[in-house]
């Protein structure tokens, strides 16, 4: 093992190499923040254990408690409990051969956590499979993630020509959607305006399709009681939470994320488990040890002292375009922050950027090695597919392409990466790599949790409250007003 990867117990590695040493990141520059490094990693104890986030307010200006880091570990009174699992699986059970699809709307981390499980577990062609090869479980499409009239209208003439199918197919069977609606507020006009589209057209059609609706929002009733939760009320419409102290971005290990999980099957104790495994990796103190406060050191170091103010987040596999999307949301809201927590402007934050390998090493490698030195470039890599694909020697006497016979499809998957990795090296290009043993519910667990948690780390060496996104409200003074008057 080099002397520049960190591996944990699973498999799960962080190679550093093109990231730390000489002419990068080096030890001596982690040296001097210690000081820092050792408060942050105090600063995100005291948050596990206690909830507690120095100078963190909720939008109404009240302290406000931050619990992500509960969510790997299912224990009564958690909110994720033994009991809340539990509910999920049923819910889930309820819907496998006995609902056609599913209807996911959300937006931000209601939305983009949910892809990734699906995209993960289900991969492109979920939906175009038979009830039987899908294991009984429903298809899935997501709504409510933009204002697009086009896809809304795609969306709802395909469950009509589904439901016609069925009813050619099988006269004496309704067509079953269950509409999962995602929403803290109730009130998010994205998912709130599609939900409504569909709602009402679905039970308008004819032949009747059967709707069932369930409602993840705010539980608390009473005063502060969201539209969603009292439209569930009045309707009796099943619900889930979406609990306080936990932001959008972080909730894919909540009921917000699970309950896609549970819609397809994906591996619920799987995943918080390989959660779980990276919040016990990462309570050392020992920056060198813990891969979540390392990867933040690293990164925080590299844009404050070397001037990368950007991060590409590049997977070498299609089905994780999603976590890139994911982790977009999770960096830029986390860390892009006007101010400190004293109230001083800092400006602070890496832009991130969506790639994916080898697909925009024709697209952006250009820039990434001859571009602007502002870059760091985070691989992530699959160690064992499983199953690979070996190209034939089909055209034997055309020697230009003869060449790829009997290579498989993820050894030269593997060699692009390392050789774009090598390319970027050699030119004082900074990269590092995440290295998943399998795409699996635990590793992907692992991955996701680290990202998670090294946010909250950077938070503390940058001194920005990592939890909020005040920035997010200025379009939306502006936005209300202006929907108003489309009335």
């Amino acid at each position: 093992m080099s002397d520049t990867t960190l591996q944990l117990p699973s498999g799960f590695t962080f190679e550093y190499e093109n990231l730390f040493g000489e002419g990068k990141v080096t030890a001596a520059e982690i040296a001097a923040l210690s000081e820092k490094i050792g408060a942050a990693h105090q600063a995100i104890g005291h948050m596990r254990s206690t909830g507690e986030v120095k100078a963190h307010l909720s939008k109404d200006g009240t302290p406000e408690k931050v619990l992500f880091t509960q969510l790997p570990y299912v224990e009564d009174g958690h909110l994720n409990s033994p009991a809340s699992i539990a509910r999920l699986k049923e819910f889930g059970a309820s819907l496998r051969n006995k609902v056609d699809a599913v209807v996911s709307f959300g937006i931000g981390g209601s939305y983009l956590g949910n892809k990734v499980l699906f995209d993960m577990h289900c991969g492109e062609f979920w939906n175009l499979q038979s009830e039987s090869d899908r294991g009984g479980w429903p298809k899935l499409y997501f709504s409510g993630n933009n204002l697009d009239p086009r896809r809304t209208g795609e969306l709802l003439a395909q469950l009509e020509r589904e439901a016609r199918l069925k009813g050619q197919h099988h006269p004496s069977q309704l067509y079953r959607v269950c509409l999962v609606v995602i929403s803290k507020s109730g009130s998010t006009i994205e998912t709130t305006a599609n939900f409504m589209v569909l709602y009402d057209a679905l039970r308008r059609l004819t032949p009747p399709i059967e709707v069932k609706v369930v409602a993840v929002t705010d539980p608390a009733e009473g005063p502060h009681e969201t539209v969603l939760h009292r439209l569930a009320r009045t309707h009796g419409w099943p619900t889930f939470s979406v609990p306080d102290g936990v932001g959008g971005r972080f909730s894919i290990f909540a009921e917000v994320g699970l309950i896609t999980a549970a819609c397809i099957g994906f591996d619920i104790d799987a995943f918080l488990g390989g959660a779980r495994a990276m919040d016990e990796a990462c309570q050392t103190p020992d920056v060198y040890k813990n891969p979540a406060l390392f990867n933040a050191v690293l990164k925080y170091l590299a844009s404050a002292n070397h001037g990368r103010h950007l991060e590409v987040f590049m997977p070498y596999a299609d089905y994780l375009k999603s976590v890139s999307e994911w982790y977009i949301q999770l960096l830029a809201e986390s860390l892009g922050k006007r101010t400190d927590r004293e109230g001083r402007p800092v400006y602070y934050g890496r832009t991130p950027i969506v790639a994916v390998g080898t697909t925009d090493m024709h697209a952006q490698t250009q820039q990434h090695q001859d571009g602007a030195r502002d870059k760091v470039v985070q691989f992530l890599r699959i160690k064992d597919w499983g199953k690979d694909i070996t190209v034939p020697d089909v055209f034997p006497s055309e020697t230009s392409v003869a060449k790829f016979a009997g290579i498989t499809l993820a050894a030269a998957l593997e060699v692009a990466r390392e050789s774009n990795a090598e390319a970027l090296a050699a030119d004082g290009r900074f990269s590092a790599v995440f290295t998943l043993p399998k795409l699996s519910a635990f590793h992907l667990g692992e991955l996701l949790y680290l990202l998670a948690l090294s946010v909250a780390y950077e938070g503390e060496l940058a001194d920005v409250d990592a939890y909020d996104q005040p920035g997010v409200e200025a379009y939306k003074k502006i936005m209300g007003p202006k929907i108003a008057k489309l009335k």
